[in-house]
């Protein structure tokens, strides 16, 4: 029988051995994913930076990215003379890659085209103030697309949540890199970023229907669990209406609680 301290040295020089070899698998499938990939400096956030800020040095770093996920609007280490000291339009997390885009006054899109994102399309949509929140929907906030249509079933207009959490692109013919505190709020049309089967969806609801946005929080990330659709029946029975005061009840003790805390 193993006496004294050696069962213990052996159970852990078995935990260091199996600590080596989950390591060296990690490793020999992080280089099967990532072989062929060519990696380029690009420049990234150092730290949460805020609308209004101006950008630093001390506020960005370099890290790498696979050449093929990098295209035109992402800043590079040659652009850093030319961005430094611009003002930044929009919140930019910890770590994301920065954009031209992003910042105000600095080589605005000469194409729309380089502020869409891999694998998404910009479509846009025909509103007016009422459907556009006030007018108060700007670039790069986040929205909820609503519809109301008349069901072909039972002839009862129906109103539907379509797209949840889009990225406006453009309202008219403002982007966020030529927006300004001046900028003309008015306007009639407003382009955001979606996949090319929601484009489908929205081109074929605006056609059937009116479209609304709802403007929310962008750090707002929640989705409903299920579809939202409304009735002229769960109008009038209330149907949803007391779930939902539960819910809007929650969140308002929430928020009071966060407050109070911060207090």
């Amino acid at each position: 029988m193993l006496k004294g301290k050696t069962p213990l040295i052996i159970a852990v020089v078995l935990a260091l051995v199996a600590v080596v070899v989950a390591w060296q698998a990690i490793r020999v499938r992080e280089q099967e994913v990532t072989r062929g990939w060519q990696l380029q400096d690009v420049i990234v956030a150092g730290a949460d930076i805020q609308p209004g800020s101006f950008l630093s040095n001390d506020a960005v770093g370099v890290d790498k990215m696979p050449r093929k996920f990098i295209y035109e609007s992402v800043l590079v280490p040659a652009d850093m003379e030319v961005a430094l000291g611009r003002e930044v339009v929009v919140p930019i997390k910890r770590g994301e890659p920065i954009h031209w885009y992003q910042l105000q006054g600095i080589r605005s899109l000469e194409r729309l085209s380089k502020a869409v994102r891999p694998r998404g399309r910009a479509i846009s949509l025909d509103v007016n103030e009422r459907s556009a929140v006030g007018n108060w929907v700007r670039p790069n906030d986040h929205v909820d697309v609503l519809g109301t249509f008349r069901d072909p079933n039972s002839n009862e207009m129906v109103a539907v949540t379509l797209l949840e959490n889009v990225i406006v692109l453009a309202t008219g013919g403002l982007t966020a890199a030529s927006q300004t505190a001046r900028s003309e709020s008015s306007y009639s049309t407003i382009t955001l970023l979606v996949l090319p089967a929601e484009a489908e969806i929205l081109v074929l609801a605006q056609e059937l229907g009116s479209l609304y946005l709802s403007l929310r929080n962008a750090e707002d990330i929640s989705l409903f669990d299920e579809r939202a659709r409304t009735t002229i029946k769960t109008l009038i029975t209330g149907e949803r209406v007391k779930k939902l005061q539960e819910r809007r009840y929650q969140t308002i003790q929430i928020l009071r609680g966060m407050t109070k805390t911060g207090q």
